[in-house]
Protein backbone atom coordinates (compact mmCIF):
# COMPACT_ATOMS: atom_id res chain seq x y z
CA UNK A 1 0.00 0.00 0.00
CA UNK A 2 2.83 2.45 0.69
CA UNK A 3 4.36 1.87 -2.70
CA UNK A 4 1.32 2.75 -4.07
CA UNK A 5 0.56 5.74 -2.18
CA UNK A 6 4.07 7.46 -3.58
CA UNK A 7 3.66 6.42 -6.93
CA UNK A 8 0.48 8.31 -7.11
CA UNK A 9 1.17 11.15 -5.14
CA UNK A 10 3.53 12.61 -7.73
CA UNK A 11 0.36 11.82 -10.72
CA UNK A 12 -2.10 13.82 -8.66
CA UNK A 13 0.20 17.11 -8.04
CA UNK A 14 1.79 17.50 -11.70
CA UNK A 15 3.26 20.98 -12.96
CA UNK A 16 2.51 22.62 -16.36
CA UNK A 17 6.02 21.07 -17.34
CA UNK A 18 4.13 17.81 -17.06
CA UNK A 19 1.18 19.02 -18.72
CA UNK A 20 2.69 20.43 -21.60
CA UNK A 21 4.77 17.23 -21.94
CA UNK A 22 1.53 14.75 -21.66
CA UNK A 23 -0.24 16.95 -24.36
CA UNK A 24 2.85 16.90 -26.77
CA UNK A 25 2.28 13.12 -26.54
CA UNK A 26 -0.80 12.94 -27.14
CA UNK A 27 -0.81 14.97 -30.35
CA UNK A 28 1.50 12.39 -31.34
CA UNK A 29 -0.13 9.63 -30.11
CA UNK A 30 -3.41 11.15 -32.06
CA UNK A 31 -1.44 11.97 -34.92
CA UNK A 32 -0.22 8.43 -35.60
CA UNK A 33 -3.61 7.51 -34.72
CA UNK A 34 -4.82 9.13 -37.50
CA UNK A 35 -2.61 8.16 -40.28
CA UNK A 36 -3.57 4.72 -39.14
CA UNK A 37 -7.26 5.12 -39.48
CA UNK A 38 -6.77 6.95 -42.95
CA UNK A 39 -4.70 3.90 -44.24
CA UNK A 40 -7.61 1.45 -42.90
CA UNK A 41 -9.99 3.40 -44.57
CA UNK A 42 -8.15 3.24 -48.42
CA UNK A 43 -7.23 0.29 -47.81
CA UNK A 44 -11.13 -1.22 -47.34
CA UNK A 45 -11.73 1.81 -50.27
CA UNK A 46 -9.36 -0.28 -52.58
CA UNK A 47 -11.08 -3.51 -51.02
CA UNK A 48 -14.23 -1.99 -51.83
CA UNK A 49 -13.90 -1.22 -55.35
CA UNK A 50 -12.97 -4.54 -55.92
CA UNK A 51 -15.34 -6.29 -54.87
CA UNK A 52 -17.98 -3.56 -56.87
CA UNK A 53 -15.89 -4.62 -60.03
CA UNK A 54 -16.09 -8.32 -59.54
CA UNK A 55 -20.19 -7.93 -59.07
CA UNK A 56 -20.35 -5.53 -61.99
CA UNK A 57 -18.36 -8.47 -64.44
CA UNK A 58 -20.83 -11.13 -63.15
CA UNK A 59 -23.85 -9.32 -63.95
CA UNK A 60 -22.44 -7.66 -67.15
CA UNK A 61 -21.76 -11.75 -68.26
CA UNK A 62 -25.34 -12.58 -66.71
CA UNK A 63 -26.79 -10.05 -68.88
CA UNK A 64 -24.95 -10.73 -71.69
CA UNK A 65 -25.74 -14.59 -71.67
CA UNK A 66 -29.12 -14.18 -71.24
CA UNK A 67 -29.39 -11.76 -74.48
CA UNK A 68 -28.09 -13.80 -76.27
CA UNK A 69 -30.93 -16.10 -75.73
CA UNK A 70 -29.52 -18.35 -73.19
CA UNK A 71 -31.42 -19.12 -69.63
CA UNK A 72 -30.14 -19.95 -66.49
CA UNK A 73 -32.65 -22.09 -65.53
CA UNK A 74 -32.20 -24.03 -68.49
CA UNK A 75 -28.52 -25.23 -67.46
CA UNK A 76 -30.13 -27.19 -64.88
CA UNK A 77 -32.53 -28.37 -67.65
CA UNK A 78 -34.95 -31.76 -67.43
CA UNK A 79 -32.08 -34.37 -66.42
CA UNK A 80 -34.35 -37.25 -67.44
CA UNK A 81 -35.58 -35.72 -70.89
CA UNK A 82 -32.19 -35.14 -71.85
CA UNK A 83 -31.24 -38.40 -71.24
CA UNK A 84 -34.35 -40.16 -72.95
CA UNK A 85 -33.45 -37.44 -76.07
CA UNK A 86 -29.96 -38.66 -75.97
CA UNK A 87 -31.43 -42.28 -75.31
CA UNK A 88 -32.88 -42.02 -79.22
CA UNK A 89 -30.23 -40.81 -79.98
CA UNK A 90 -27.93 -44.02 -79.59
CA UNK A 91 -30.56 -46.20 -80.18
CA UNK A 92 -30.75 -44.79 -84.17
CA UNK A 93 -26.98 -44.58 -84.48
CA UNK A 94 -26.56 -48.57 -82.76
CA UNK A 95 -29.44 -49.34 -85.45
CA UNK A 96 -27.41 -47.81 -87.84
CA UNK A 97 -23.95 -49.49 -86.57
CA UNK A 98 -25.56 -52.65 -86.83
CA UNK A 99 -26.34 -52.16 -90.46
CA UNK A 100 -23.28 -51.16 -91.24
CA UNK A 101 -21.77 -53.67 -89.60
CA UNK A 102 -23.50 -56.63 -91.31
CA UNK A 103 -22.36 -55.13 -94.64
CA UNK A 104 -18.95 -55.21 -94.24
CA UNK A 105 -19.19 -58.48 -92.81
CA UNK A 106 -21.22 -59.60 -95.90
CA UNK A 107 -18.29 -58.18 -98.12
CA UNK A 108 -15.32 -59.20 -95.94
CA UNK A 109 -17.20 -62.91 -96.42
CA UNK A 110 -17.17 -62.48 -100.48
CA UNK A 111 -13.20 -61.10 -100.26
CA UNK A 112 -12.01 -63.75 -97.84
CA UNK A 113 -11.15 -67.53 -98.17
CA UNK A 114 -12.59 -70.33 -95.81
CA UNK A 115 -10.19 -70.49 -93.42
CA UNK A 116 -10.05 -66.49 -92.77
CA UNK A 117 -14.06 -66.63 -92.66
CA UNK A 118 -14.18 -69.48 -89.83
CA UNK A 119 -11.38 -68.08 -88.01
CA UNK A 120 -13.33 -64.84 -88.22
CA UNK A 121 -16.83 -66.67 -86.65
CA UNK A 122 -14.68 -67.77 -84.27
CA UNK A 123 -13.28 -64.87 -82.89
CA UNK A 124 -16.70 -63.03 -83.08
CA UNK A 125 -18.14 -65.63 -81.03
CA UNK A 126 -15.51 -65.01 -78.74
CA UNK A 127 -15.96 -61.30 -78.07
CA UNK A 128 -19.70 -61.49 -78.33
CA UNK A 129 -20.05 -60.58 -81.84
CA UNK A 130 -22.93 -63.55 -82.61
CA UNK A 131 -26.30 -64.48 -81.12
CA UNK A 132 -25.99 -67.14 -78.75
CA UNK A 133 -28.91 -70.06 -77.44
CA UNK A 134 -28.77 -72.12 -74.73
CA UNK A 135 -30.05 -73.09 -71.05
CA UNK A 136 -30.01 -69.63 -69.22
CA UNK A 137 -30.80 -68.26 -65.52
CA UNK A 138 -32.81 -64.94 -65.61
CA UNK A 139 -32.33 -63.06 -62.31
CA UNK A 140 -35.10 -60.08 -61.59
CA UNK A 141 -33.88 -57.32 -59.16
CA UNK A 142 -36.58 -54.79 -57.56
CA UNK A 143 -36.31 -51.74 -56.01
CA UNK A 144 -38.48 -52.12 -52.21
CA UNK A 145 -42.09 -50.85 -51.86
CA UNK A 146 -41.60 -47.11 -50.44
CA UNK A 147 -43.59 -48.49 -47.53
CA UNK A 148 -40.72 -49.81 -45.96
CA UNK A 149 -39.56 -46.40 -44.93
CA UNK A 150 -42.59 -45.69 -42.83
CA UNK A 151 -42.68 -49.70 -41.46
CA UNK A 152 -38.80 -50.52 -40.92
CA UNK A 153 -37.14 -49.06 -37.90
CA UNK A 154 -33.77 -46.85 -39.45
CA UNK A 155 -34.61 -47.56 -43.25
CA UNK A 156 -34.02 -44.51 -45.44
CA UNK A 157 -34.54 -43.75 -49.03
CA UNK A 158 -31.23 -45.30 -50.36
CA UNK A 159 -31.98 -48.81 -48.69
CA UNK A 160 -34.93 -49.21 -50.57
CA UNK A 161 -33.28 -48.88 -54.39
CA UNK A 162 -30.63 -50.91 -56.16
CA UNK A 163 -27.59 -49.81 -56.36
CA UNK A 164 -24.89 -50.34 -59.11
CA UNK A 165 -22.82 -52.66 -56.26
CA UNK A 166 -25.32 -54.87 -56.26
CA UNK A 167 -25.74 -55.21 -60.29
CA UNK A 168 -21.98 -55.94 -60.19
CA UNK A 169 -22.32 -58.35 -57.56
CA UNK A 170 -24.43 -60.26 -59.69
CA UNK A 171 -23.22 -59.83 -62.94
CA UNK A 172 -19.54 -60.90 -61.36
CA UNK A 173 -20.62 -64.08 -59.64
CA UNK A 174 -22.34 -65.26 -62.87
CA UNK A 175 -19.09 -64.92 -64.59
CA UNK A 176 -16.99 -66.57 -61.98
CA UNK A 177 -19.85 -69.29 -62.39
CA UNK A 178 -18.87 -69.88 -65.97
CA UNK A 179 -21.17 -67.68 -67.85
CA UNK A 180 -21.13 -68.01 -71.58
CA UNK A 181 -23.24 -64.93 -72.65
CA UNK A 182 -24.82 -62.04 -70.69
CA UNK A 183 -27.47 -60.01 -71.24
CA UNK A 184 -28.57 -57.09 -69.24
CA UNK A 185 -31.87 -55.65 -69.47
CA UNK A 186 -31.84 -55.82 -73.73
CA UNK A 187 -28.65 -55.79 -74.21
CA UNK A 188 -25.66 -57.69 -74.83
CA UNK A 189 -22.83 -57.36 -72.09
CA UNK A 190 -19.58 -58.51 -73.01
CA UNK A 191 -15.91 -57.56 -71.90
CA UNK A 192 -15.49 -53.70 -71.62
CA UNK A 193 -19.44 -53.21 -71.06
CA UNK A 194 -20.03 -50.40 -68.37
CA UNK A 195 -22.77 -49.32 -66.96
CA UNK A 196 -23.81 -46.70 -64.31
CA UNK A 197 -26.97 -46.54 -62.20
CA UNK A 198 -27.91 -42.91 -61.60
CA UNK A 199 -30.69 -42.54 -58.30
CA UNK A 200 -33.09 -45.89 -59.52
CA UNK A 201 -32.11 -45.71 -63.07
CA UNK A 202 -29.67 -47.91 -65.20
CA UNK A 203 -27.29 -46.15 -67.93
CA UNK A 204 -25.94 -48.92 -70.38
CA UNK A 205 -24.34 -48.24 -73.46
CA UNK A 206 -25.96 -44.45 -73.43
CA UNK A 207 -29.56 -45.72 -72.62
CA UNK A 208 -31.76 -45.14 -69.62
CA UNK A 209 -33.63 -48.15 -68.09
CA UNK A 210 -35.63 -48.12 -64.99
CA UNK A 211 -36.09 -50.90 -62.37
CA UNK A 212 -37.00 -53.87 -62.54
CA UNK A 213 -33.57 -54.91 -63.82
CA UNK A 214 -33.02 -58.09 -65.51
CA UNK A 215 -29.97 -60.25 -65.95
CA UNK A 216 -30.24 -63.55 -68.49
CA UNK A 217 -27.28 -65.60 -68.67
CA UNK A 218 -26.50 -68.67 -70.37
CA UNK A 219 -24.19 -71.01 -69.01
CA UNK A 220 -23.75 -74.15 -66.46
CA UNK A 221 -26.92 -74.13 -64.63
CA UNK A 222 -25.93 -75.77 -61.29
CA UNK A 223 -22.09 -73.85 -61.40
CA UNK A 224 -23.51 -70.30 -61.78
CA UNK A 225 -26.62 -70.71 -58.78
CA UNK A 226 -23.45 -71.90 -56.60
CA UNK A 227 -21.67 -69.22 -57.30
CA UNK A 228 -24.27 -66.73 -56.63
CA UNK A 229 -25.02 -68.15 -53.33
CA UNK A 230 -20.78 -68.01 -52.41
CA UNK A 231 -21.10 -64.15 -53.66
CA UNK A 232 -20.22 -62.27 -50.58
CA UNK A 233 -22.50 -58.71 -52.54
CA UNK A 234 -24.77 -61.14 -53.47
CA UNK A 235 -25.60 -62.38 -49.92
CA UNK A 236 -25.19 -58.98 -48.63
CA UNK A 237 -28.26 -57.83 -50.75
CA UNK A 238 -30.21 -61.05 -49.94
CA UNK A 239 -30.20 -59.82 -46.24
CA UNK A 240 -31.86 -56.68 -47.03
CA UNK A 241 -34.41 -58.46 -49.02
CA UNK A 242 -35.69 -59.69 -45.82
CA UNK A 243 -34.93 -56.54 -43.93
CA UNK A 244 -36.55 -53.74 -46.10
CA UNK A 245 -38.36 -56.12 -49.05
CA UNK A 246 -35.51 -55.65 -52.21
CA UNK A 247 -37.21 -58.04 -55.43
CA UNK A 248 -35.06 -61.08 -56.46
CA UNK A 249 -36.63 -63.71 -58.21
CA UNK A 250 -34.48 -66.42 -60.15
CA UNK A 251 -35.76 -68.58 -63.06
CA UNK A 252 -34.39 -71.21 -64.91
CA UNK A 253 -35.25 -71.49 -68.68
CA UNK A 254 -34.94 -74.24 -70.48
CA UNK A 255 -33.71 -72.30 -73.34
CA UNK A 256 -32.65 -68.03 -74.37
CA UNK A 257 -31.01 -66.51 -77.21
CA UNK A 258 -29.27 -63.48 -76.27
CA UNK A 259 -28.36 -61.53 -79.09
CA UNK A 260 -24.97 -61.00 -80.52
CA UNK A 261 -23.51 -57.18 -79.36
CA UNK A 262 -24.16 -54.11 -81.38
CA UNK A 263 -22.02 -51.41 -79.26
CA UNK A 264 -18.56 -49.89 -80.31
CA UNK A 265 -15.34 -52.70 -79.23
CA UNK A 266 -12.64 -51.47 -77.67
CA UNK A 267 -10.85 -54.48 -77.27
CA UNK A 268 -6.53 -54.47 -78.28
CA UNK A 269 -6.49 -58.24 -78.74
CA UNK A 270 -8.50 -61.12 -78.66
CA UNK A 271 -7.96 -64.66 -78.18
CA UNK A 272 -10.71 -67.13 -79.08
CA UNK A 273 -10.80 -70.66 -76.78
Amino acid sequence: MGAQDDDNTPRASDGAADHAADGLAADGADSAAGRERGARHRARGRAGVAVVMVLCGVLFASTARLAGGGSIRDESGDVVGVLQDRGREIEDLTADNSAKRDEIEKLRGQSAGADIAARTTQVGDAVGLSEVSGPALRITLTDAPTSALASVPGAEANDLVVHQQDLEAYINALWAGGAEAMMLQDQRVVNGSAFRCAGNTLLLEGRVYSPPFVITVIGPIDEMTAALEDAPGVQVYREWIGHVGLGEKVETLDTATLPAFSGSLTLDAATAR
